[in-house]
């Protein structure tokens, strides 16, 4: 195996477990409703090609990648397929996973939690209350006060400044 190759796998290993499997807590939804739906064509019209990847059909930015890992300005995280208040800066961490982390949503209402058992793991994926784009997953290895890392896609969100 090439050298390159190698360290590419090793690197993929570290960060890989920053967004992966942890226990599963909390209520989570079975079969939501949304208030905005939309054909597949109306999304791929509306998103960007990384926003639909993310936002519908679950995929996962790289890490380090996304626009928003390492924002530290003031304001509040909106879904960026349907404008949804979701999180606040306020409550945005380091959480050195390379995706935007949040110890609880804007509101309780903002997000939903899904079970997932994808990839032969059992997480939990958040996903907008709204709309049901998919945002990331929540994991318990977070901050006080929540104990909880809302691990978000930058795609998946669009920052709103505060003036």
């Amino acid at each position: 195996m090439q050298r390159n190759t190698l360290m590419f796998i090793l690197a993929l290993g570290l960060f890989l477990p920053a967004c992966s499997q942890t226990e599963r807590s909390g209520k989570t939804i079975a079969n939501p409703t949304f208030k905005v739906v939309k054909s597949d064509d109306e999304w791929k019209k509306q998103l960007t090609p990384i926003q639909y990847k993310v936002l519908r059909e679950k995929g996962t930015e790289i890490a380090f990648s996304g626009e928003y890992w390492d924002n530290h300005k003031k304001g509040t995280y909106v879904c960026a397929a349907c404008q949804l208040p979701l999180f606040d800066s306020q409550t945005k961490f380091e959480s050195g996973t390379g995706w935007p982390s949040f110890y609880k949503p804007i509101s309780e209402n903002a997000v939903l939690k899904v079970g997932d058992d994808s990839h032969g793991m059992v997480r939990d994926e958040i996903i907008c209350s709204q709309c049901g784009g998919h945002l990331g997953h929540v994991f318990d290895d977070g901050p006080k006060p929540t104990g909880l890392r809302y691990c978000m896609n930058s795609a998946a969100l669009k920052f709103e400044q505060k003036k």
